[in-house]
């Protein structure tokens, strides 16, 4: 291992500036191992009298202790680069700890705007019913009075508030997120939770005889109140 080597590992701190500094032992480690062939073969001549053999193992002992050097030396890299990994991985799940706890607060903030609006959604939905009820009521003796040019229909009244445009789910939505979106949008949607479809077999349009509270030419029996999803 050479002075630079030495120096290139003294100053590694991460587990990247140490696999630098492996890769460069490994190439030196390599042209080690090939030197040692050169030599070992050199080693074989001089044993025939081609060389100096005292010369050739003295080359050859010196290529063993270096390549001894830089087996160790990779090794000691290689701990102190698992190690460094390591820290690295603790510091990273520290990292990651903080901005979870840092995203749990936000989330609390944002569950708690989802109450209030849905209390407010709660709130206005009563007040709709009630306004809804009394119409519906005030609907019902425009039909007695035979004045049904005055009725306001519900629906068409619920409908043309609803409408406009809506957002788009985003991808990756949860399950749950999923269904309550559902929930949610069966509120604006014609035929959702607060605008019902028809009974099978029931009137679409009231006759003469099918009057709030009246009974209709079939039998029928039309109630007085209606709910939130009265159609008109």
């Amino acid at each position: 291992m050479t002075s630079l080597h030495a120096e290139q590992l003294g100053r590694a701190r991460t587990a990247a500036e140490y696999a630098v500094v492996i890769a460069l032992l490994d190439t030196d480690l390599n042209n080690a191992f090939t030197r040692k062939a050169e030599l070992a073969g050199a080693e074989d001549r001089a044993v025939f009298g081609d060389g100096d053999l005292a010369v050739a193992r003295a080359a050859l002992d010196d290529c063993n202790d270096r390549i001894a050097l830089l087996e160790k030396a990779i090794d000691a890299a290689g701990k102190r680069r698992a190690e460094a990994a390591r820290s690295e991985a603790r510091a990273d799940i520290t990292a990651l700890g903080d901005e979870t706890k840092a995203r749990a607060a936000v989330l609390g903030e944002r569950w708690r705007g989802v109450r209030l609006l849905v209390e407010r959604l709660r709130q206005e939905l009563f007040e709709a019913d009630a306004l809804a009820r009394a119409i519906a009521t005030a609907n019902g003796l425009f039909d007695a009075a035979d004045v049904t040019e005055m009725k306001v229909n519900l629906t068409t009244t619920r409908r043309a508030a609803m409408a406009g445009s809506r957002a788009a789910a985003p991808a990756g939505l949860s399950r749950p997120a999923l269904q309550a979106d559902r929930l949610l949008i069966s509120f604006l949607s014609p035929g959702g939770t607060l605008d019902p479809r028809p009974t099978l077999g029931a009137p679409v349009e009231r006759s003469e005889g099918n009057r709030l509270g009246v009974r209709s030419p079939k039998g029928k029996f039309t109630p007085g109140s209606k709910p939130l999803g009265e159609r008109g």
